[in-house]
């Protein structure tokens, strides 16, 4: 049996939800297909399980695409304080943790539930453990009834027709919770072009020789200004892209969040420049503490870096003496750590997807398909890759607004 809707959408997640219940909100019939076992599984473990549902100081710069400008119409439309004011209404605690960075007092699962209630406040239907086998255009023919012409999603367990088709079905990261390529799948098929896909937001691995040096520091977190040059990417020219965050040595390399931001941009070739003493002069102190020499070069390390670091550190780069220079050069490296990453830890450890489907095939007003009318692509299987620090959830939010006014 077919059944007849005036809106599909591929995926219950922060984009499918939001999509579905503005679209509900305007009277269409709307049904969400999710292939998971129950809706928001991604809300449900981000942030630790507070869900950081988005940034205050969200602006189109915090965003990476091939078009730095395709973000703006649709984050201008929909806002943070926009989504504040919905988790108000539901009566949701929350706090601001640090830069912008909105959390749940309590848990993820408060989001989700919001947006659960707002779904079905708005006659919204959500179908679970619902595997989509094959989606087509039954394209109009002269002569024919205008309903004729719809997408028919074809399920495992039935088949569903809509004039209006909307593919919020995330990236490739977290495959344990039932990530797929099924949207990139999907815009492949109708001639969509893509810019391609990356891990982003991931910890970085190091090479044979420096996992050796520093594996056992595993747990071992410091602060950091991290900064790489790279290409923009989709855009010929050369940026440099800098973070202060903390870092975290891992068995394999490093994480934390200035490895996770700084890894979006991370060409997959170059170094990455760590400064480990950010906005500290230590020659200068060591002078003003009238002691140079290097016991107390050591002693100011174990102040500044965690001790076990410190001393690791010393074992590496050593003082080359005890002159003017030895220690200028020492403080050099400290501030100009070149690190270069044997590569990333891939899909399975990405907090998001990178790339997607090429913005310049999406309006930025209501993120339809240029040459498919009646089709839509929302939240992170488009090429718009937020931040770290709530960024993405307000682009799931945004984007998913926009359609949802359109559909």
């Amino acid at each position: 049996m077919d059944r007849k809707y005036d809106v599909i959408i591929l995926g219950a997640g922060a984009a499918g939800l939001m999509c579905a219940m503005e679209a509900g909100k305007r009277g269409r019939r709307v049904m969400v297909l999710e292939r998971a076992d129950r809706a928001g599984k991604k809300i449900l473990i981000s942030g630790g399980g507070r869900c950081n549902f988005t940034n205050l100081h969200t602006g189109p710069e915090n965003f990476l695409s091939a078009n730095p400008h395709f973000a703006k119409s649709a984050l201008a439309r929909y806002r943070p304080s926009d989504f504040v004011r919905l988790v108000e209404k539901h009566g949701i605690p929350y706090h601001e943790k640090k830069l912008g960075q909105m959390f749940c007092d309590r848990a993820a699962s408060d989001i989700l539930a919001m947006l659960e209630r707002e779904c079905r406040d708005a006659g919204v239907e959500i179908r679970c453990n619902t595997k989509v086998k094959k989606v087509r255009k039954n394209d109009l023919h002269e002569g024919e009834a205008q309903e004729n012409d719809a997408f028919t999603v074809q399920a495992e367990d039935g088949s569903f027709s809509a004039p209006r088709l909307v593919a919020a079905t995330g990236g490739l990261s977290i495959a344990k919770i039932g990530a797929t390529s099924f949207g990139y799948d999907l815009a492949r098929q109708f001639g969509l072009k893509m810019v391609p896909t990356r891990a982003a937001l991931v910890p970085l691995v190091f090479g044979e020789r420096d996992r050796k040096r520093w594996r056992d520091l595993a747990g071992v977190s410091t602060e950091v200004v991290a900064s790489t040059r790279g290409t923009n990417f989709g855009e010929n020219r050369i940026a440099k892209h800098t973070f202060r965050e903390n870092m975290l040595f891992t068995h394999h390399g490093i994480s934390g969040p200035a490895i996770l931001q700084i890894s979006s941009y991370w060409d997959g070739k170059g170094a990455i420049d760590l400064d480990l003493a950010p906005d500290r002069n230590l020659n200068a102190e060591l002078r003003t503490r009238g002691q140079r020499d290097p016991a107390s070069w050591k002693l100011l390390l174990r102040e500044i870096l965690p001790r076990r670091f410190a001393d690791r550190w010393l074992e590496i780069y050593p003082l080359a003496g005890n002159s003017e220079r030895a220690f200028a050069d020492a403080e050099r490296q400290l501030h100009a750590w070149e690190v270069k990453p044997e590569g990333t830890e891939g899909y399975g450890k990405a907090e998001v997807t990178a790339g997607g489907v090429d913005s310049s095939e999406l309006s930025a007003k209501t993120m339809e398909a240029r040459k498919v009318p009646g089709l839509f692509f929302i939240g992170e299987v488009a090429d718009v890759t937020g931040q770290l620090g709530g960024f993405n959830f307000q682009w799931a939010w945004a984007s998913g607004f926009c359609a949802g006014q359109a559909v």
